[in-house]
């Protein structure tokens, strides 16, 4: 155990000396003076950061009458000297913005000395001088844009890509002098994949069938093998989930239980039939409006009914109906469009050219929706869905909606869409505010981004036509971005739910415009997608870093080596579970309560409803996939939020994700993560092998390659220790945890000793770690 904690605290160091590294080896690459500024990639972010504050898009902060972010604005004479101007094309000289950036004298400076905003670098301001010199073009900022066919770039290196992706990454690659990694070695890649398209680790029979194979399409077979799991669509639901704020409690103080699951049986479903995306969204975005709508397609709007719902009495009903309606308009543009339009909601976005009104407008398709702020208190099953709802019989499950994982007889309702038989009018909220009417708005879309045609109905339906319009430079993008971003740790845009003039630029413009035209031209094909992201040259990737490059890209915005992150909560328990042999495959149903402290949910409740006391579920359930654990929004469960999951509150496109000694502390002492150890220890007891080749089957199934040499002897060598120490009073307590049952006939000592060397490989950092 010593050992172990050694090589832990070996590699908290390391973390914290890479950390260190970055930090004062910074990445030169976006230090370079580019050939031709562009307004879009080089100036606008200076702007936006520097100067929108008071000269942006918000007229209630404008200063001086002077808008930056316009070019008919910018050109203009100023407002107190009608001799100087802002910007005069291929005069820095004579360039006000110029002039005022790269001045020293506090009275006149920009931004002001007392403005709380940083002054722009030397680099910055040279940028703005060759800007100004090469003509001062503006340009549309280039998420507004439609994404169009660009060609593939030439590469000196014609053997390295294997997809069109590859050009575009080598491509840059080239332009900073990085090269490729080699190929991750077979083992690897396979784990690599593996948990990227099922969320699982892979089999021993699976690894020993892809180091076996030695044919060109080896690892083509095993990513088809891959996606035909059904586990393909749990683990792609799992973003989807943190998305749709998808949780099983309504998250108000009193926060009962709601049964939405059925909804997230149906977007695995989807996912694994590979439900084009423009159906998929459409589906959940109106579902109730299409003609002839069917069950599945009601079912599947309950992706907007996902919020969270009041049951407390007292509250102002208006109030808390307008809070739903924000909910999903909020929603609609993070997770759709990748911008932040919230940010208009109580006055004109200070960034981004979106009007309060415009909000408003977007706000209005889902201002139909046919419920109350309030419908009930807390009470019986009655209230486990909100109005409007549907529900799922028998019939229903033997039928359309055989996906749904019904376990019992009993009346099953879920919330979905529903508009109103009486038009419901839309106005501008003053200030947001439920109650301050301000002028009445009809259904309408920011045009910035793209006008509503007037030809489509002015509800969600036509709101979901807009949506997938060719002309929407946003949909596409939105989505690509985000599934690149589960397979490469981040986006090629970082700030996924901001496209907008505060987000981060996309590290290669060109391909996502590629990948988002590729993406409509064939059908909103997701698993086409995602198979193109997987088989690609730099998926496939060591992720070994030498010190170049992490002097010259320390963050890997250039992909010169290949993803290497954490797993995400969910899965970490799904590893633990899946290498052992305890993990309960079925797909769907109700979600389940398995080992939680005690007095978490007791000490932070009303009192009231079915979630008031924490019941933990017994037998088969208790092992079952990290997505189905009962999430209760107001304490969420404890090992997923350690590991930095979503608690579910609102739509998330982008987890955090952390390094933190708690989370080493949860893998030493979680109930599950021990009991899983002694279980996959009591299988290895059971077989006919030596020791050595028990701690070597353990190594393969939890960190999925082969031991070396080193590796070995060490695990040997801690389980010959333990076996010494060991007595079988320490082993009886060592032994008891968890409700999996314990043989009788096999030797405790000796089990004891080997769950020891199980837990230690559970422990550490590669076991969690996707390299």
């Amino acid at each position: 155990m010593r050992r172990h904690l050694y090589l832990l605290l070996i590699l908290c160091a390391a973390s914290i000396l890479g950390m260190f590294w970055a930090c004062n080896h910074p990445s030169n690459i976006d230090e370079q003076m580019p050939d031709v500024v562009s307004y879009n990639f080089n100036i606008r972010p200076i702007l936006s950061d520097k100067c929108y504050k008071c000269h942006g898009p918000d007229a209630s902060k404008r200063q001086a009458g002077l808008r930056l972010d316009m070019p008919e604005s910018a050109f203009k004479a100023l407002k107190d000297d009608p001799n100087a101007h802002v910007l005069v094309p291929g005069s820095p000289a004579m360039s006000e913005l110029f002039r005022r950036v790269s001045t020293n004298d506090t009275t006149e400076m920009m931004p002001p000395a007392n403005s709380n905003l940083k002054r722009l670098t030397p680099h910055e301001v040279d940028l703005v001088k060759k800007w100004i010199k090469q003509g001062a073009k503006f340009e549309k900022h280039w998420a507004f844009v439609p994404p169009k066919v660009v060609p593939l770039p030439e590469v000196k290196d014609k053997a390295w890509p294997k997809t069109p992706i590859d050009n575009f990454i080598l491509q840059k690659q080239e332009q900073y002098g990085l090269k490729p990694n080699p190929e991750a070695d077979k083992e690897r890649l396979l784990k690599r994949v593996s948990f990227d398209l099922t969320g699982l680790p892979p089999s021993l029979d699976m690894m020993d069938r892809f180091l076996a194979d030695k044919s060109s399409d080896a690892y083509g077979k095993v990513v088809d093998e891959l996606m035909k799991s059904p586990a393909y669509g749990e683990k792609m639901t799992l973003h989807w989930l943190d998305v749709a704020r998808y949780a099983d409690s309504h998250g108000y103080q009193d926060d009962n239980y709601r049964t939405q699951w059925p909804w997230r049986d149906w977007v695995i479903h989807a996912f694994n039939e590979n439900l084009p995306y423009d159906k998929f969204i459409t589906w959940q975005l109106a579902g109730d409006l299409m003609p002839n709508a069917t069950k599945e397609q009601l079912l599947a709007t309950g992706f907007n009914r996902n919020h969270k719902i009041t049951e407390e009495g007292g509250v102002i009903n208006e109030e808390y109906r307008v809070a739903y309606v924000t909910d999903r308009t909020n929603t609609f543009g993070k997770a759709l469009l990748g911008v932040t339009i919230e940010c208009a909601h109580c006055h004109d976005h200070k960034y981004d050219p979106f009007s309060q009104k415009e909000y408003y407008q977007l706000f209005a398709f889902f201002n139909q929706v046919k419920e109350p702020g309030i419908q009930s208190t807390v009470g019986g099953p009655e209230t486990y869905a909100k109005r409007p709802m549907m529900q799922v019989t028998n019939d229903d499950v033997k039928g359309i909606l055989k996906f749904v994982n019904k376990q019992d007889t009993g009346k099953l309702i879920v919330s979905v869409m529903g508009d109103s038989e009486v038009y419901r009018k839309t106005y501008v909220l003053k200030r947001g505010n439920y109650d301050t009417h301000g002028d009445e708005v009809q259904p309408g879309t920011p045009k910035a981004i793209l006008p509503f045609d007037s030809s489509l109905p002015k509800n969600r339906l036509g709101l979901a036509e807009w949506l997938f319009s060719r002309k929407n430079p946003l949909a596409a993008r939105a989505f690509v971005n985000q599934t690149w971003q589960e397979f490469f740790g981040k986006g090629i845009v970082k700030s996924s739910g901001d496209f907008g003039m505060q987000g981060d630029l996309p590290s290669h413009p060109e391909l996502l415009d590629w990948l988002s035209v590729d993406f409509m031209d064939h059908g909103w094909d997701i698993k086409r997608l995602v198979k193109q992201l997987v088989m690609s040259a730099t998926y496939r990737q060591s992720a070994v870093v030498s010190p170049d490059k992490l002097k010259i890209d320390p963050d890997n915005t250039y992909l010169a080596r290949g993803p290497r992150s954490r797993l995400p909560a969910e899965f970490v328990r799904d590893m633990v579970l899946a290498s052992s042999g305890i993990l309960n495959k079925t797909i769907g149903g109700p979600s389940v309560n398995p080992y939680q402290p005690a007095g978490l949910w007791e000490n932070a409740t009303s009192g009231r409803g079915i979630l008031a006391n924490y019941r933990q579920v017994h037998g088969p359930n208790l092992y079952r996939r990290g997505m189905y654990t009962l999430i209760k929004r107001t304490v969420p469960p404890v090992e997923m939020a350690i590991f930095d999951a979503s608690n579910r509150d609102q739509c998330e496109v982008k987890r955090l994700r952390t390094n933190t000694p708690l989370q080493a502390l949860l893998m030493e002492n979680d109930p599950t993560v021990l009991e899983a150890a002694r279980v996959l220890a009591t299988k290895l007891l059971q077989e006919k092998s030596t020791s050595k080749e028990k701690v070597y089957k353990a190594f393969r199934l939890i960190i999925c390659r082969k031991p070396n040499d080193k590796e070995q002897a060490i695990l040997d060598s801690y389980y010959n220790e333990e076996l010494k120490a060991m007595d079988l009073q320490t082993a009886g307590k060592v032994l008891n945890v968890g409700e999996y049952p314990l043989p009788d006939n096999l030797n405790k000592v000796n089990l004891a000793a080997m769950m020891k060397v199980v837990d230690a490989i559970y422990n550490l950092e590669e076991a969690i770690t996707k390299t």
